[in-house]
């Protein structure tokens, strides 16, 4: 229904606002009424003019870590974070709001998880592009349900129900139809109190992102956190510290003891020692007194060969990264040179060795991991771009000098997205 009513309050605004209007439907396929949900979504955009989109996912790889729950939200945000637009606008409204917030405290949840859900956001998930994913936009996050419940009726105005609103076995569902009616009863304000609160707790989070912000010692480094800061720091701001980091790298957050630990065998562990804390699906990495936060890296293919055609992007499995190519005038590798043979991405051998500029002697690619700090466990999975059988960069490393582009021609940048 919340859905359905922002859905037509945008399409009555669209044409005052000149907004060129779209809709998604995320396909779960968990219940077998879900095909009929899409059909019901088509047919009500084909009936207001509306161009729709159907994305459907599959929560089965997430659901043994996340809970059906949590894997369906993560795909969910993934599928927003692909959509080229400017805004992704959302129907959660003000008892949306208070459950979470409820739900929040209920699991023991930190500062920025009881904040809930703020108006604008940027949309969770990694940046798999060179431009930004949209933002998302909670307009009705103000209004209660059942002003929204009457609005639909008025415009008489059509909707499904998903059945398993109504199994109280979801933590959410028991809220609202057992613990929310009845503080209603003795606190008719709950929502705009709740609100408030949530409100005062993102105002608190800010200030503590703003005391990490001080206390990194390198915040130009987005991929790596300075373990010497951590140790410089009190327990609490350390805690802190390594709370945004992970936070930023859009790694889930671990529970208050495994916290405790990961900041223990960053900051104790002898220096040589190999720190890797498993959290989730990500791990925790202690390297040259930096940490890093990586996913669970699989089995990769060693004599894996990827041609590169002129794609934007592409994935390349040994990092489970996407690789960006980005079309640029005086810089990066030499377009006309790399046109001479096919083009491929490979992993090392062992031997290679290129040139970094044309002052430099030529170097050991294992050398100039160690110069550019690329972690132990990266060296082997790194992919290499060839141009037939001349080795012409290390992605994210460094560029043969024999294949940079010159001043005014056009080149191209290879980075990871």
């Amino acid at each position: 229904m919340d859905s359905v009513v922002l859905l037509h309050l945008l399409h009555t605004l669209a044409p005052r606002f000149e907004w060129q209007l779209s809709a998604l439907h995320v396909h779960h396929g968990l219940s077998p009424n879900a095909d009929r949900w899409a059909d019901f979504c088509s047919g009500l955009c084909i009936r207001l003019n509306i161009s729709m989109h159907i994305e459907r996912v599959d929560i089965s790889p997430l659901r043994a870590d996340h809970g059906i729950e949590a894997a369906a939200r993560k795909l969910r945000h993934a599928a927003f974070a692909r959509q080229k637009c400017d805004f992704v606008a959302l129907a959660h409204h003000a008892d949306d709001q208070a459950e979470t917030l409820l739900l929040q405290l209920l699991r023991g949840a930190g500062i920025r998880g009881v904040a809930a859900m703020p108006v604008l956001s940027k949309v969770e998930g990694p940046m798999l592009k060179p431009v930004p994913p949209p933002a998302t936009l909670r307009p009705l996050l103000d209004i209660p349900r059942s002003v929204l419940a009457e609005y639909a009726q008025q415009h008489r105005l059509h909707w499904v129900e998903d059945e398993s609103n109504a199994n109280e076995d979801y933590p959410r569902n028991f809220l609202r139809h057992r613990l929310l009616p009845l503080l209603e009863q003795r606190f008719s304000a709950y929502r705009d109190t709740l609100a408030r609160s949530a409100q005062h707790f993102a105002e608190a989070g800010g200030l503590l992102d703003e005391l990490a912000l001080q206390d990194m010692q390198d915040p130009g480094d987005a991929a790596a956190l300075d373990v010497a800061s951590l140790r410089a720091l009190p327990h609490a701001r350390a805690k802190n510290l390594l709370r945004y980091f992970l936070h930023k790298q859009l790694a889930p957050m671990p529970h208050a003891a495994q916290l405790d630990d990961m900041l223990r065998q960053l900051c104790d562990a002898r220096g040589d020692a190999a720190v890797c804390v498993e959290f989730g699906r990500r791990q925790l990495r202690r390297y040259q007194d930096k940490a890093y936060v990586t996913g669970i890296l699989g089995q990769f293919d060693p004599d894996l060969v990827l041609p590169w055609r002129g794609e934007a992007e592409l994935r390349w499995p040994a990092l489970d990264r996407v690789i960006a190519f980005s079309h640029v005038q005086g810089s990066g590798i030499s377009l006309g040179k790399l046109q001479r043979e096919p083009v491929t991405l490979r992993l090392r051998c062992g031997g290679e060795s290129l040139r970094p500029s044309a002052a430099a002697a030529t170097r050991s690619l294992k050398n100039l991991f160690q110069q550019h700090h690329v972690p132990p466990w990266q060296r082997e999975r790194l992919p290499l771009l060839y141009c037939g059988d001349d080795l012409v960069c290390a992605v994210g490393v460094a560029i043969h000098a024999d294949f940079q582009a010159g001043p005014g021609e056009a080149g191209v940048l290879v980075s990871f997205g």
